[in-house]
């Protein structure tokens, strides 16, 4: 599968915040969301390992209860079923996302 940046439509998730669904297949997920300043990637959990990739600016990530700043350049690893969350520091901030199994929820909003 390629899939081209440019010809990703995002769609809106929150207030602020757009998500791009880049690749997927097997049994792995990968999304670029981007956020305005300010705005809140709400506390949540999911059945899905994660990996989270700092693209651009700075968030606040809460990750059970432990609340950290990540910068561009950080990752961040979530198990499965924990809580987490991010608030965007400063305006266009980008985080990649890599899920395992596949978030089938993303595949019917695309």
């Amino acid at each position: 599968m390629f899939k081209y940046g440019k010809s990703i439509e995002a769609i809106s998730v929150d207030e602020g915040v757009q998500r791009k669904l880049l690749g997927y297949g097997g049994s792995l997920m990968m999304t670029e969301v981007a956020f305005k300043k300010d705005a809140v990637g709400s506390n949540h959990s999911h059945p899905h390992e994660q990996v989270s990739y700092i693209i651009q600016g700075s968030f606040e990530f809460n990750l059970n209860g432990n609340v950290q700043i990540v910068e561009k350049g950080d990752s961040v690893y979530i198990p499965a079923n924990t809580l987490h969350g991010v608030k965007a520091l400063e305006d266009d901030c980008i985080i990649l996302d890599v899920f395992t199994p596949q978030r089938e929820a993303f595949l019917e909003e695309k």
